[in-house]
């Protein structure tokens, strides 16, 4: 077996990769004040979701493809979607459910029956705690008590989600210092199969944008640096691009939302993210390696408005239909190539065209550029190039082109940089061919792909 290339994942950071798509939800007082960010000085009364269904959420992710969900248990205006003992500014003091009400498990519940994974997002930035900004100690405790009820209170997650929010923008001198490496530990202790996003990790890397695109080189690994999640270091263009030669595997999760803003606001019901937009998003995102995390953000009913539910049902119709089972018009056609490894039947062309994903293609020991061919039913028509690297053993494409052969004349048709996980090549425009070549030019190793695939945009 070849042998493995730089950082790898740990088996948390797999099963995350395998999970792809997965929706964020924003809720809280901001649903209903129309604010971005809450001040933390809202009356609780506010809160007041009449028709409140997490399993109407959880049918809506669903149709689209979705395999999680991440819940804002606390924004920063310090609101706790869960009756928190250590705090008055909760769900436990609203009308709503009678003051018995509790988000996070009706979440987990719906969640649970479903068959996708919860996690949650706990803002580091408490608007509403006294402590916060003047008492390090204190409100370090205060948040580590919370961020305990929310792992050991609700069953396996999947993810927990910090950002670097830090400080209240009116008075520069309210600036906290966490304690990271404590609340990491927790994490650690409580859900050792959660993973940790923040812009620095330790897991899982912010992707240095909001807008749903991740770089066209997107390398999984960066160089370790403090967990300082906020400080600027690495940039967002660092983010957006990872690191080749970075001594962490920390892969990037692309955050965006269906609408223009976080939270629900009535206005921005005709502002809902179209489904082109949100296959180029997705393209985009899953595309190159990351994995995808798209605002869905209930209304104040408590429920995924209308709109968003049609958008989310087309956006999966159009994902099944072009890249879900029986859409690869590559699958089980015979293969070749310049080398395997070791001579090896079972490291040879065939395993990109298998559907085992556990199979890979390698090329000779000591290679770092090969090819591989494809024969294709005469009259293949298509527009989408799928690779992937097995990155079990790591990642190593720096540049590959892709050719197509049709009447016996060969012509490039795409060309692009890194692999990792899964690449998306958008061609330019539809091909018919009858063979179908890519050709690694540049590897960190021996190059290695585990899947090589071709589709077709279904019609929208």
């Amino acid at each position: 077996m070849p042998p493995p290339q730089g950082p790898l994942p740990s088996p948390r950071q797999l099963a995350w990769h395998e999970r792809e798509f997965y929706a964020f939800v924003h809720f809280g007082p901001n649903t209903f004040t129309g604010e971005e960010w809450g001040r933390g000085d809202e009356d609780p009364a506010v809160f007041n979701p009449g028709a409140l269904d997490c399993r109407q959420w959880v049918q809506a992710f669903r149709s689209a493809g979705m395999t999680g969900v991440v819940l804002t248990a606390k924004h920063h205006d310090g609101f706790c979607n869960w009756p928190s003992r250590h705090s008055r500014h909760t769900v436990a003091h609203t009308a709503w459910r009678g003051g018995r009400g509790d988000v996070v498990r009706e979440l987990a519940d719906a969640c649970r029956e479903a068959g996708l994974a919860l996690g949650v997002y706990l803002s580091p930035w408490d608007r509403n705690h006294p402590d916060y900004g003047r008492n390090d100690a204190a409100y370090n405790d205060f948040f580590a008590r919370q961020l305990e009820e929310l792992l050991r209170g609700y069953g396996p997650l999947f993810e927990v989600w910090w950002d670097g929010a830090n400080g209240d923008r009116g008075d520069p001198a309210k600036f906290q210092e966490y304690d990271w490496n404590r609340f990491i530990g927790l994490v650690r202790q409580h859900q050792p199969e959660a993973v940790i996003f923040s812009d620095t990790g330790p897991d899982i890397r912010w992707i240095g944008n909001e807008s749903g695109v991740a770089g066209a080189t997107c390398w999984a690994t960066m160089h370790s640096r403090r967990m300082d999640p906020g400080s600027g270091d690495p940039t967002p263009a660092q983010l957006n691009a990872g690191e080749e030669g970075g001594d962490a595997w920390l892969p990037g999760e692309v955050d965006v939302s269906i609408r223009p803003g976080w939270f629900w606001r009535a206005p921005e019901d005709a502002r809902v993210k179209s489904v082109p937009e949100l296959v180029k998003i997705y393209e985009e995102s899953v595309g190159r390696g990351c994995s995808l995390i798209l605002n869905v953000p209930p209304d104040a009913r408590g429920l995924i408005h209308e709109t968003d539910v049609q958008r989310l049902a087309g956006l999966g119709t159009v994902l099944r239909a072009t890249y879900g089972p029986g859409t690869n018009l590559a699958a089980g056609r015979p293969a070749r190539a310049s080398s395997a490894w070791g001579g090896d039947p079972a490291f040879g062309a065939g395993a990109v065209t298998d559907g085992d994903p556990r199979s890979s293609w390698a090329a000779a020991d000591g290679q770092t550029a090969a090819w591989i061919e494809i024969d294709l039913e005469p009259g293949t028509v298509f527009d989408r190039v799928v690779l992937a690297e097995p990155i079990a053993l790591g990642q190593r494409v720096r540049r590959f082109t892709v050719e197509a052969r049709d009447n016996g004349q060969w012509s490039a048709i795409a060309s692009g940089t890194t692999i990792g996980r899964k690449r998306i090549v958008v061609l330019d425009t539809v091909i018919t061919a009858d063979a179908l070549r890519v050709s690694v030019l540049d590897a960190r190793a021996t190059p290695l792909l585990s899947e090589l695939g071709l589709h077709r945009l279904a019609a929208r």
